[in-house]
């Protein structure tokens, strides 16, 4: 009789240690696969004026009077950026990204959207991916642009308005990516796509192509898209620990249409929480291609940005002044009389937060 009641007892031990053992496994594997998962984004606001030039709208347009033709944060008074939310799923060797947009800014960046008017479209990039080994990765879906320095999310730019060679260049693909690791210092990037902005459709069945060649942070960007091509240097250096310089140019042409420029980022940390950066920016045009606003064939612009990046937690402050020039009046940059002038200058307080 001992014998049985203590197998019995010996029994319900190891079923009660089976059990607790396989609850902090699941317990860990939930844990783990909740870690894979992440929400993160944005949200941002701002304030806006012309130092000399008109605040109003035109009212066949509903665009503003004057305001740099450049995207993003051009509306006059207190106004909107845009909520980003991005999910994402990172796996073992597959995994997901959607990033959504709400507002004004995400509006402009998704404008070329062939069924944007029609369905509403949030979408900011959808992608899956999937990493064949340590050193490939391909990448299927809607993605940002490589090219360029700046991006459309005002966390990861250091300016809050953007630049004229952002502006004009391509904001997202739809296609197939692969990514090559070459060694700890050089990268590759191969991919064929949508034409550019047709982010949900290929209406032309035609195909873009791209190329990156990357070396220790510095990284040679080609696209060719119907005939229209882009090359584009973007890099940056860390001159000390408190002073960086980014580094972006950009020539395109589509049969003899097109532009061209160069922008410089000096930025210097004053300390752990304040940052005070310029961009110096020189875009020209070629043919009528009509950036600038000067109705002018081959014009040009040279626009300074100063911007200050105070850090509260997650929240950051940019106070920014600009000056825009162009080598002609421009139709962008009307004063108070609305008459085309050569030059605006502007103020912006945004407010970014992330999380």
């Amino acid at each position: 009789m001992k014998t049985i009641i203590y197998t019995k007892y010996v029994k319900n031990l190891l079923l009660l240690a089976f059990a607790l053992a396989s609850t902090v496994t699941f317990a860990q594997e939930d844990e783990e696969e909740a870690k894979k998962f992440s929400l993160s984004g944005s949200v941002d606001a701002y304030y806006r004026t012309n130092l000399n030039g008109d605040n109003g709208f035109d009212d066949a347009s509903g665009l503003p009077n004057a305001a740099p033709g450049s995207s993003f944060a051009n509306l006059p008074g207190f106004a909107l950026g845009m909520a980003n939310v991005i999910a994402a799923y990172e796996g073992e060797d597959v995994g997901f990204v959607a990033d959504l947009v709400f507002g004004p800014r995400g509006t402009d960046a998704i404008f070329a959207s062939p069924l944007y008017s029609a369905t509403g479209n949030i979408v900011n990039q959808l992608y899956v991916y999937w990493n064949l080994s340590e050193s490939v990765k391909l990448t299927f879906g809607n993605f940002n642009t490589f090219l360029g320095y700046e991006v459309i999310s005002p966390v990861a730019n250091f300016n809050y308005s953007t630049s004229y060679l952002f502006s004009y260049g391509p904001f997202s693909h739809t296609g197939l990516k692969a990514d090559f690791t070459l060694s700890d210092d050089f990268s590759l990037m191969l991919a064929i796509m949508n034409p550019t902005d047709q982010t949900e459709l290929n209406p032309t069945e035609k195909y873009a192509f791209g190329a990156q060649l990357g070396y220790s942070g510095q990284f040679l960007n080609f696209l060719a898209d119907d005939g229209a091509f882009e090359i584009d240097f973007t890099g940056g250096f860390d001159l000390s620990e408190s002073f960086f310089l980014g580094i972006n140019a950009a020539l395109y042409d589509n049969d003899d249409v097109g532009f061209a420029g160069v922008a410089l980022y000096p930025q210097y940390a004053t300390s752990e929480n304040f940052t005070l950066g310029l961009r110096g920016e020189y875009f020209t045009e070629t043919g009528d291609y009509g950036a600038i606003g000067t109705g002018v064939e081959d014009s040009s612009v040279f626009a300074v940005t100063l911007t200050g990046s105070a850090t509260i937690g997650n929240l950051i402050i940019k106070p920014e002044l600009r000056l825009d020039s162009a080598s002609d009046d421009s139709f962008n940059f009307l004063d108070t009389d609305l008459a085309p002038q050569k030059s605006l200058s502007s103020f912006v307080l945004a407010a970014v937060y992330s999380f």
